[in-house]
């Protein structure tokens, strides 16, 4: 699962994906990188110091920081829900489920990092990614990513309800048995990868709710329309990392700009009455409508001037593109968070 995603982690990793996703892209950062443990240093020293490059490494391989806007929206559909039903959105299922979404999430993340750590290898960005750079062997991988994703979604199955279970599943599988070999073969991954992507705000609803229902599917929505100028950005800024590693996003396969600045401004456009839809479903009030609006004519604006780099130099194309990615990262909290805040029963 990703956004999903992936907010403050895609601007520093740069990541797609479902996620829900991070300024600055820089390549993944480890403790392991500093090297092998001094021999001087003491038994105690060296086991704390290994324990520590362990932790990080597991922490890397479960993307924590795209783990935690996955929980993020999946928290704000659970409170949506809640607001719906009259039921105390602060609960011991609230928890649950985003204790199942975390577990599942990071589970996927991991088997991700499994199938694409040879493509990993080759990109600057994430060539220090643990399995990439042979720190964690492929069975630890295979083994902890695999139990996440099944303790998660048995959680929120016996935690929750047998829809929310199934979803998170569903989910997980479409992310890593689907989007993520499809990004060598084709641009529309990127497509099919914006479904588990937008996924993580309706399971959220399920849990509260028991059902799929149209506010549900207005949050699914928003999600799905705003990652296509958030993932279009990130091309754009690592063309030659995806191309070194065969993966066929638009600005690799499209070097001209033109089809990344088309997408990216079509999905922008559609982001302002998309963004509306909880407001005519009576989700929300008047001030999220005008919250929604004002905040979708900024993110239509942005990616505008980012549309520039068919005609602009390319340092200029990269300024326009990290603008628009910083910009996408901020949109989306402060639309949820207004969301939230504005929720109408």
């Amino acid at each position: 699962m990703s956004s999903a995603a992936q907010a403050s982690s895609n601007i520093q990793q740069a990541e797609p994906a479902p996620a829900v996703a991070a300024v600055g892209a820089q390549p993944d950062t480890d403790l392991s990188a500093i090297g092998p443990i001094p021999q001087e240093f003491s038994a105690k020293d060296r086991f704390m110091q290994r324990s520590r490059v362990i932790a990080n490494d597991t922490m890397t391989i479960f993307k924590v920081r795209v783990t935690a806007l996955v929980v993020m929206t999946a928290w704000a559909g659970y409170y949506l829900g809640a607001v719906q039903s009259g039921i105390a959105s602060f609960n011991v299922t609230m928890w649950n489920t985003l204790l199942g979404v975390a577990l599942v999430s990071g589970g996927s993340s991991a088997l991700n990092q499994v199938f694409e750590r040879r493509t990993d290898a080759l990109m600057l960005r994430t060539s220090q990614r643990p399995l990439a750079a042979h720190r964690v062997g492929l069975g630890f991988g295979v083994l902890i990513g695999m139990g996440a994703i099944v303790a998660g979604s048995l959680w929120l199955m016996a935690t929750t309800n047998p829809i929310t279970g199934t979803l998170t599943l569903l989910t997980a599988v479409m992310y890593v048995g689907i989007y993520t070999p499809l990004k060598r073969y084709t641009t529309l991954a990127t497509f099919i990868g914006a479904f588990p992507g937008a996924m993580p705000p309706l399971i959220g609803w399920t849990a509260a709710r028991g059902a799929i229902e149209w506010p549900a599917v207005a949050l699914f929505a928003i999600l799905f329309i705003w990652q296509f100028p958030h993932f279009m950005a990130i091309a754009w800024l690592y063309p030659e990392d995806y191309g070194r590693a065969g993966i066929r996003m638009l600005p690799v396969v499209q070097p001209d700009g033109w089809s990344t600045a088309t997408e990216a401004l079509v999905y922008a456009v559609l982001m302002i009455p998309v963004s509306l839809a909880p407001f005519l479903l009576r989700t929300a009030g008047w001030i999220y409508f005008a919250a929604a609006l004002v905040l979708g004519v900024i993110y239509l604006i942005y990616t505008i001037r980012f549309a520039r780099i068919t005609k602009c130099s390319a340092s200029e194309s990269r300024h326009y593109a990290r603008a628009l990615l910083k910009v996408s990262v901020i949109y989306l909290p402060l639309l949820l968070a207004v969301l939230m805040l504005n929720a109408t029963r």
